[in-house]
């Protein structure tokens, strides 16, 4: 018996086991297509009599049996990046897989086992996620269990463990959680951070006395896959203190609750882009332990991704595919040039700049800038809750969007969202 199972879709199969067929190992196949991020299985044993039968579990790839869970399970799940204990993430190869069942114990009559097999598709989403943490690995109070559950609380896609100078954290957090966690490092130095991203174990020692020891360090975590972010470098305290001419990618404009030191770096990254870079804007809580401010997604990253992987995580804030919001809950805003979208180059400046705002509130501020400054200021009215606006393409380098919120717990008007820029070709080329 072998089933095709449509991308998207669940299937559902349904086999009958005997008496006689009790200690075989029963396999019922089934195509796996191309593309799948994730793949669940469910069963459930219905009796044909008054006796009940042990069924156990399992399943097999094209190449090799991926997990078996006995008698212990009646459902699991594979997924690229993560799986249930008993199971081996990762590939999802395109060919024919099979369920393996174990008639440990069968009854008399025999029993009918019932199972339904569910494909989630690799596809683009928006993900959302907070870049910036730290756990019971450095000086965190949260153990990476107790940040899983709060993600899932929260409706955080993937959470990024950055603590300082060490790599132990990225041994030990859970694969079988629906919380993504992307392995990371804060390289940790007495003139400012950085944090290390998608390397398991970036650099064999941490310490840094000068800049020759930095572009050892930087070169060692590029070689072995890390990409780099800048982390607050204008906070009063633990800025950037060391010359700005070295090897990052990203760097963090945004760092937990909004504050004079988040706005400087904002104001930074503006001339950097005014200059004609193309730099992009990341942010991240900096959690350390429970507080009534610095909380886990505040702020949350959000990432326009082919899949919950830290690879195509990533690859796709590397694009600049990325939003920042103050929350989970946005606002959330989406800047759209042709098929060009923020961190893209648009290639055909005829096309008008759209920009959609979601999940605005009355008398929010949402500032167009671009290189030539801030171009538009629109007054969000009472019961409006997007803002769609249409903007012209030419005679400018790039547009990005704020939105600014009133906030009567701090009795001031903080920023809650921020976009990475959409660039013209006609100004860059």
């Amino acid at each position: 018996m072998s089933i095709i199972v449509e991308t998207s879709k669940i299937e559902k199969v349904s086999r009958f086991i005997s008496h006689e067929e009790e200690n075989v190992y029963i396999e019922i196949p089934f195509f796996v297509p191309a593309g799948i991020e994730q793949i669940k299985v469910k069963m459930d044993v219905t009796k044909e009599g008054a006796t009940s039968s042990i069924i156990d579990l399992g399943i097999k790839d094209p190449n090799r049996v991926r997990g078996w869970s006995g008698g212990a399970r009646t459902e699991f799940f594979i997924h690229l990046a993560k799986a249930t204990p008993g199971y081996l993430h990762g590939e999802l190869p395109e060919g024919e897989w099979a369920v393996i069942l174990g008639a440990y114990k069968v009854a008399k009559k025999g029993c009918t086992v019932n199972l339904t097999i569910e494909y989630a598709k690799e596809e683009f989403r928006w993900l959302k996620g907070d870049l910036h943490t730290h756990s019971v690995h450095s000086d965190g109070k949260f153990t990476l269990r107790e940040k899983a559950d709060i993600a899932e609380r929260d409706g955080l896609d993937f959470v990024a463990l950055t603590d300082h100078n060490t790599s132990s954290q990225n041994e030990a957090y859970p694969r079988d959680v629906n919380t993504l966690f992307i392995p990371g490092m804060e390289l940790t130095t007495n003139w400012g951070h950085l944090n290390f991203f998608g390397v398991s174990d970036p650099v064999r020692d941490f310490r840094v006395n000068n800049m020759e020891d930095l572009h050892a360090q930087l070169e060692e975590g590029r070689k072995r896959g890390a990409y780099i972010s800048l982390n607050h470098p204008y906070c009063r305290n633990t800025g950037w203190r060391l010359e700005w001419d070295f090897d990052y990618d990203w760097v963090e404009v945004w760092n937990g609750p909004w504050r004079e030191d988040n706005q400087a770096a904002l104001d930074w990254w503006q001339e950097q882009l005014v200059s004609g870079k193309r730099l992009v804007a990341v942010g991240g809580s900096d959690t350390h332990r429970p507080d009534p401010y610095v909380v886990h997604g505040m702020p949350t990253t959000w990432v326009y991704s082919k899949s919950l992987t830290s690879a195509e995580i990533l690859k796709a804030i590397d694009r600049g595919h990325v939003v920042l919001s103050y929350s989970p809950q946005g606002p959330f805003i989406d800047l759209t040039c042709g098929t060009s979208m923020a961190g893209d180059i648009c290639e055909d400046t005829k096309h008008p700049v759209l920009l959609n705002v979601k999940n605005t509130e009355f008398s929010d501020v949402v500032k167009v800038i671009s290189n030539h400054g801030i171009e538009l200021e629109v007054l969000v009215e009472e019961g409006q809750d997007t803002l769609d606006l249409s903007l012209p393409a030419e005679e400018r380098f790039f547009y990005r969007v704020e939105v600014w919120r009133y906030f009567p717990q701090v009795k001031s008007r903080l920023l809650a969202a921020l976009s990475n820029p959409i660039y013209f070709r006609n100004a860059l080329s």
